[in-house]
């Protein structure tokens, strides 16, 4: 095989590659592209559609019970979504681990009144090319993602706070 064969063959191979790795992640969540829609089982048993959410702003926050920053923020999220779900807000919680009994646990600990989901195989997690634990996308009226937070430092929720209100006067 000549030296430009094997080059050619090889560049064949990197654009196929590349083209698939394109496709991989251009479903995974960007900001102002349409949230990936999903459902999930919920806490209380029900499917929980996003979908069917449209209309209202829409906090999507991924946690783990092994995340420190995660329990940090979650009564602090409960605060954000008892103050706002009146004026057309939600949030769902989807716990990332395979075994949910570890997720109720900590939701023993420390109760929340927003939504709960179960992402137990993932699925939503790789749509979302979740990489760090919290994980929290502000999803519009019209189902785009507008904001994406990756971990949890204190002070953040006045930042959450500034971009739900901005999301719900529009």
């Amino acid at each position: 095989m000549s030296y430009f064969s094997l080059v050619s063959t090889n560049l064949k191979w990197a654009l196929l590659l590349a083209a698939l790795s394109f496709n991989a992640t251009s479903i995974a969540a960007t900001l102002q592209s349409p949230a990936p829609d999903f459902t999930l089982k919920s806490r209380s048993g029900e499917n929980l559609k996003l979908s069917e959410l449209r209309g209202e702003v829409v906090m999507v926050n991924f946690w783990a019970s092994w995340c420190g920053p995660c329990r940090q923020e979650m009564p602090l999220l409960d605060q954000l979504y008892k103050r706002f779900s009146p004026m057309g807000f939600t949030i769902l919680g989807v716990n990332v681990e395979e075994d949910s009994a570890e997720a109720e646990k900590v939701l023993g600990e420390i109760p929340v009144s927003f939504p709960i989901l179960f992402d137990s195989r993932n699925q939503v997690s790789k749509a979302y090319d979740i990489n760090a634990m919290p994980s929290t996308f502000l999803v519009d009226r019209d189902g785009k993602v507008r904001y994406l937070h990756k971990g949890y430092k204190p002070g953040y929720e006045d930042e959450y706070q500034r971009q739900i209100r901005e999301l719900i006067r529009e």
